[in-house]
């Protein structure tokens, strides 16, 4: 009991700095503004048409891309291309097995992140499947996914008209804080995940919970768009060169 006692407070004492203390160092020793380094892989999974791989501090994904194919409803519904997005953990993924989150929420946001950028013209009558795996949950994990389904889908071939890279803060008190890890996430008071093509200079989709001031949503969008373009030269570096790729 006294041990919980103890971890509890030292959690409020930690959370109480990220609200109040714009310097105060962070669990991991990164500041309010820097990202965790990003390890990015292109062709893990030899049997997909495309696949990456992303490993962001703790948190690690998987993504395989299957296609073009033929697809019965794709046939049904539209001239053009049909993408399928799912998203899934392993059970060994979170720190309390089988706690996860909904698995048919993050693939419809995945699937709404991606559908601007991907030209589904290009090919018609015919299915794309997007499979998302998460192998460790530590934190950002649906930015981390679509960034690297969008990577997976320019390995595949798929035609795009900009790749799709997202991020995503959390709120505490008068204070921002980019990349959270999944105890930041616990304790925040509000959350803004952006998906952001650069190039384009568009916004896919930018999701926001919790109470937020104008002014702060402003900033936050811009501190995520800025990371955006910076994590897209990392993919874009990654195409060029099969072999993996991190960022410090």
């Amino acid at each position: 009991m006294s041990h919980a006692r103890s971890a509890r407070g030292e959690r409020e004492e930690l959370r109480r700095h990220l609200a109040v203390d714009s310097d105060w160092p962070r669990a991991d020793g990164r500041s309010f503004h820097d990202c965790r380094p990003a390890f990015m892989q292109t062709g893990p999974t030899t049997a997909a048409s495309g696949s990456a791989y992303a490993e962001f501090g703790k948190t690690k994904v998987i993504v395989s891309v299957f296609g073009p194919r033929e697809s019965k409803k794709a046939m049904m519904y539209s001239d053009t291309g049909r993408l399928n997005c799912n998203v899934s953990y392993t059970t060994f993924a979170t720190a309390i097995r089988g706690q996860g989150v909904d698995n048919k929420e993050y693939s419809a946001m995945l699937h709404k992140a991606l559908e601007g950028a991907v030209m589904l013209h290009t090919f018609p009558k015919t299915t794309v499947d997007v499979f998302a795996l998460v192998l460790e949950s530590g934190g950002s994990d649906l930015p981390i996914i679509i960034s690297c389904a969008s990577l997976a889908l320019a390995d595949a071939g798929i035609m795009m008209y900009d790749l799709v890279t997202s991020v995503s803060v959390s709120c505490f008190g008068k204070n921002i804080i980019i990349d959270p890890t999944s105890d930041e996430e616990a304790w925040q008071d509000g959350s803004l995940v952006v998906a952001y093509m650069p190039a384009r200079k568009e916004i896919t989709q930018l999701t926001l919970t919790g109470e937020w001031s104008d002014g702060k949503i402003t900033n936050a969008v811009e501190l995520c768009m800025d990371a955006c373009s910076k994590l897209c030269d990392i993919l874009r570096e990654c195409l060029k060169d099969p072999s993996s790729l991190a960022s410090e």
